[in-house]
């Protein structure tokens, strides 16, 4: 396994089921599995009534994968996750689940990849570093509360499904590990310009120890509102409604 691909390979089989099973599989039967390795994963998914394909960077993942699984014939894309467009292999308005033991050196880039294909994407299951796992999840005031905690709650439902020791991996990592299932929400009109919601949530969190009244002076600067109670609160306790709110008065007054 070459280092550069910053995977740690799952080797426990109960755990590997576990995670296969973790797909509901509503409203869809496409599933993309990314980076599987030596397949430890995708041996459960296969077993599954799903229309599997697995997109993998490592060349000699890819030739071992061709050899010992010979029903992902024509189903793996040897390509770099993050520089698919995922747009050759789905139909517009096709529905498809991610799942995988992602990289770790590129599990917020994949989430923030999941979000510009929200449209299509219903439910992820994922092996993440574990504090990667809490902050997606995480719920306003919470101290791991962040960018990708709001950007993802904006459109999905997050459960934390279990923890997952360095033992069970191979090579083993310096870092606890776990498993989140995000399942879109059924409405996902955000009530705010999306664009812009992702700047203001960024903008917020840039100085995260800073009031709000501090931080949005670069879109109301000299607007009475930065005098208002709400602009003395810190981007943590703002809730995923109060984002929207704030995003909207920034439409309307920012110059």
């Amino acid at each position: 396994m070459k280092k550069s691909y910053g995977q740690h390979l799952l080797t426990n089989e109960d755990l590997s089921w576990q995670i296969a099973e973790s797909l509901t599989m509503k409203g869809y039967s496409r599933v993309l599995e990314v980076g599987p390795g030596q397949g430890f994963l995708t041996k459960y998914l296969l077993k599954r009534d799903m229309d599997l394909l697995v997109v993998e960077a490592d060349r000699d993942m890819v030739s071992y994968l061709g050899k010992n699984y010979p029903a992902l014939n024509e189903r793996i894309i040897p390509a770099d996750f993050m520089k698919l467009d995922l747009k050759q292999f789905f139909k517009k308005d096709e529905q498809f689940a991610l799942i995988g033991n992602y990289p770790y050196n590129i599990s917020s880039q994949i989430l923030f990849k999941m979000l510009d294909y929200r449209d299509q994407i219903p439910e992820m299951v994922g092996m993440f570093q574990k504090e990667v796992a809490e902050r997606v999840v995480a719920p306003a005031g919470n101290k791991t509360y962040g960018v990708i905690s709001v950007l993802m709650a904006a459109y999905y439902e997050g459960e934390y499904l279990f923890t997952v020791g360095p033992e069970n991996f191979n090579p083993p990592p310096r870092v606890q590990s776990a498993v989140i299932r995000m399942r879109r929400k059924e409405d996902s009109e955000l009530g705010c310009d999306a664009k812009l919601f992702k700047r203001v949530v960024k903008q917020s969190f840039s100085q995260r120890r800073k009031m709000l009244r501090n931080t949005m002076k670069v879109y109301l600067s000299g607007n009475d509102l930065l005098e208002s109670d709400f602009f003395k609160q810190r981007p943590e306790q703002l809730t995923l409604e109060d984002f929207v709110q704030l995003t909207n008065w920034v439409a309307e007054h920012s110059s």
